[in-house]
């Protein structure tokens, strides 16, 4: 999953910069898609909302300062009192309940796989956007009937059958996530830029805190090496570098070009699973996991070639 929600731009700028598309890019593809492994790494010491909380609740203060340093020197916006109450909504969602339940997920289910799952975002926010007038098309119904059955076959397989809880952590992610992502477009739009994003993640960290701290997880000091070092892998280049280069992205190719991470992070997330993370998939697991990933490419096809020149 992206860290937030933003407003797309579906034109193609023609001063756009070679050199610098390529890095943004990769820091989009490799840096999103090693966060599911990252996440299960920090596992280890940092119990899954403290975890979550703590790291968005850095990168936020972070990122807040750099807002209020270009705010100081260049006159940039500050968000108003409406935006901070939207960024409380979609942190709530995307944050609060969708990263912290993804967390929970990789206590039980491999990386690899919730990332796979978490590929049908798309395919949920087609189905929460009918809520809100927005009428898919042809391509896009199509591409959401082949993610329901992809995700069919996908529950079916070994992993999330033995771990019905690791299933319905997911599962809810994914829809709050996704719900986050439609009223952050709709009814609930944040602020402009790093500002926007630095006040989700500042509203959604400290929701993350509060249930870690309802749930009475446990943390002890000092952290093993390979935690710490995720959980600041995750703050630095999860949360700060590669949302600075998605953000490049949306103000300097298409829109097609900057969500297209959504068909490669699941490919790298499975890679490094089973590589790195040594984690296992059956064949039917892989083939559910093509499927929604076509499913995603239907969407995909359906919003872009509808979208205004």
């Amino acid at each position: 999953m992206t860290t937030a929600a933003l407003p797309s731009h579906d034109t193609a700028h023609a001063s756009l910069a070679p050199p610098l598309l390529l890095p943004a890019l990769l820091a989009c593809y490799l840096v999103w898609g090693s966060t599911y492994l990252a996440i299960r790494y920090a596992l280890v010491s940092f119990p899954p909302f403290f975890q979550m909380g703590t790291r968005f609740l850095t990168a936020g203060t972070l990122l807040m300062a750099f807002v209020l340093w270009r705010a100081r020197r260049r006159g940039a916006r500050l968000p108003t009192a409406i935006e901070w109450r939207n960024a409380l909504v979609i942190g709530t969602l995307m944050l609060g309940a969708g990263m912290g339940l993804v967390a929970s997920a990789e206590l039980h289910i491999g990386s690899g796989l919730i990332a796979a799952f978490i590929a049908v975002v798309p395919i949920l926010t087609c189905g929460w956007g009918l809520l809100f007038g927005q009428k898919p098309r042809r391509l896009e119904l199509a591409g959401m009937a082949v993610g329901v059955i992809g995700v069919l076959l996908l529950v079916r397989g070994a992993s999330f059958a033995a771990a019905p809880a690791g299933f319905a952590c997911i599962a809810a992610a994914t829809l709050a996530w996704s719900l986050g992502s439609v009223l952050s477009t709709t009814k609930l739009p944040l602020a402009a830029g790093a500002a926007g994003f630095a006040s989700e993640m500042l509203c959604g960290g400290a929701v993350l805190m509060l249930v870690s701290l309802a749930m009475g997880e446990q943390f002890t000091w000092p952290a093993q090496p390979i935690a710490l070092a995720a959980w600041a892998y995750l703050v630095v280049f999860g949360s700060l570098i590669a949302f600075s280069a998605y953000l490049w992205l949306l103000a300097n190719a298409s829109a097609a070009v900057a969500t297209s991470y959504a068909f490669v992070n699941p490919v790298i997330a499975l890679s490094l699973g089973v590589l790195i993370g040594k984690e296992a998939l059956s064949g039917g697991e892989w083939l559910a996991c093509g499927v929604i990933l076509a499913g995603v490419f239907l969407i995909f096809r359906g919003k872009t070639a509808s979208a205004p020149r």
